[in-house]
């Protein structure tokens, strides 16, 4: 089933659409807070279609990432109980956030450097680290090395692979999809 194919394809339409850096930059805000997709899915095929832009491609993610980071932590801190819990309870993600809260006071703030480099859902721990009052400058340091350090990596190696990387991106994009979503539904079974 070529599935991924098909949006791979759009999602590189969508990249060379004039106004794809303010869709880029609304994506990787909102994905801070509550998006449920992470904005490699722009930056990498924006890298791809103008590699000469790639870093500041890269810059406008993590700026608008950590920024958004910045807001979810506010939500956290100010609005948990009215606002942020409800709607957490709502999609039925109470699991997680008592997994994140656990995460943090285990590793500290350091928990914010791996969420914000890896594929772990950055918005739980933006939200977290409001809702047990860490230190905010810490906070957004470590919001911003880690963003940095994923999204530059990101645009770097699709700058650096250039037309190649993009024709074997294509080539292995429906066992790349279907991986992610095994993996995925397995970690969603092992967290729950």
């Amino acid at each position: 089933m070529k599935i991924f194919s098909v949006l791979y394809d759009k999602v590189l339409r969508w990249s060379a659409h004039p106004h794809a850096s303010r869709y880029l930059v609304s994506m990787s805000f909102c994905e801070a807070i509550f998006w449920p997709i992470p904005p490699d899915v722009m930056l990498a095929p924006m890298s791809l279609a103008k590699p000469q832009k790639a870093w500041h491609f890269a810059l406008l993610t993590t700026a608008a990432s950590v920024l958004g980071g910045a807001v979810g932590f506010a939500l956290g801190w100010l609005l948990f109980e009215p606002v942020v819990q409800p709607f957490i309870h709502w999609v039925g993600y109470d699991h997680q956030l008592v997994k994140a809260q656990q995460w943090f006071s285990q590793y500290g703030l350091w928990i914010v450097l791996l969420a914000g480099f890896s594929p772990l859902p950055y918005k739980f721990f933006t939200v977290t680290a409001g809702v047990m009052q860490m230190m905010f400058l810490p906070f957004m340091l470590m919001s911003l090395v880690s963003r940095a350090a994923r999204f530059f990596l990101v645009a770097g190696l699709m700058k650096l692979g250039g037309a190649r990387m993009e024709e074997k991106l294509r080539h292995y994009i429906d066992w790349l999809g279907w991986a992610t979503v095994l993996l995925a539904v397995a970690a969603y079974l092992i967290l729950r």
